[in-house]
């Protein structure tokens, strides 16, 4: 069980059967009054945001959560197919579940999985990933005399990023997956 003072951004807490993480806690204690950790949580089923406020002499159970490694197998439809690769029990989640993390899913492409009581429960992806360029506009010669030093161009998910002029049709680039950002050239 956790008190107060180990309530930490980044520490994963169960309150009523749920699991959260917390994103925000701020300390406080007024004159006779006993410590209030009033804390941000992310719900890890539903990814909700609330706050939740602990009192001094609470105890917090801390959530069951472990990571596993898991393989993208394919989309269909809304709904995104994994593989665990220790046990090679398949499950999915719809797109409403991943959110913009579809945006970066490749077939083959490992990622971490966080089970909650043995559970499937969200995916994490890798904090970079190389992903090839389908779609780019050449560069035009005076393009930078008018102040333009990126293009948009389209890689093979789909998605549109912007990157330097010198990116070509064909070349693989490197971008974070949490910004959705160009990096560099792989």
């Amino acid at each position: 069980m956790y008190s107060i003072a180990q309530l930490k951004v980044g520490v994963a807490i169960q309150v009523d059967g749920h699991p959260y993480l917390i994103t925000n806690s701020q300390f406080s204690k007024q004159a006779r009054g006993g410590g209030v950790m009033k804390t941000t949580v992310k719900s890890l089923l539903t990814g909700v945001t609330r706050p939740m406020t602990f009192q001094g002499n609470e105890k917090i159970e801390p959530a069951n959560i472990n990571y596993t490694k898991a393989q993208f197998l394919y989309a269909q439809g809304q709904d995104y197919f994994f593989m665990d690769n220790e046990n090679y029990e398949q499950f999915s989640f719809s797109k409403t579940d991943l959110g913009d993390k579809t945006d970066y899913l490749i077939d083959g492409m490992e990622v971490d999985m966080q089970n909650f009581e043995g559970k499937p429960i969200n995916v994490q992806l890798p904090p970079k990933i190389n992903l090839k360029v389908t779609h780019a506009e050449p560069s035009i010669k005076g393009d930078t005399a008018q102040g333009r030093v990126t293009k948009p161009i389209t890689v093979e998910t789909g998605i549109t990023i912007l990157v330097p002029l010198f990116i070509n049709e064909g070349d693989v680039i490197r971008v974070n997956t949490d910004t959705g950002e160009y990096c560099e050239r792989a």
